[in-house]
């Protein structure tokens, strides 16, 4: 991803308002061969509210099927569905580039509720 000059990529707070990040618990992990980097299929649940989900994560330098399952992890919820491969990634898990370049999520410090939403 491309780091981008912060002026020009003001928006405004309704803009933020509309973006739907919320926290869900990692329930299953499968194997993505089909993907073109590494990756994981995560499925998460986000509550009775918003469901459970799947995402395609390339998150296989730093995480483990057995250190995936039962994690919290943030993920914008409100993203049309995208198709990767023969999947439909129906959220985008948040996470940031290390020094290496390998993806560390992004989580909450304390466990709270499947489905609270960022605030």
């Amino acid at each position: 991803m491309n780091e981008t000059n912060i002026e020009s990529a003001l928006i405004s707070w309704g803009d933020f308002e509309r973006v739907e990040l919320r926290v869900g618990t990692v329930v299953d992990v499968e194997e993505f061969p089909e993907a073109r980097c590494p990756a994981w299929i995560l499925h998460i649940d986000f509550g009775d509210k918003v469901g459970k989900r799947k995402s395609s994560a390339q998150i296989t330098d730093l995480y483990t099927r057995e250190t995936l399952i039962g994690r919290q992890v943030i993920a914008v919820v409100n993203f049309p569905v995208k198709q990767i491969g023969p999947l439909m990634s129906e959220c985008l898990v948040t996470g940031f580039a290390n020094n290496d370049g390998a993806i560390v999520l992004a989580q909450p410090e304390q466990n709270v509720p499947n489905g609270a939403r960022l605030c």
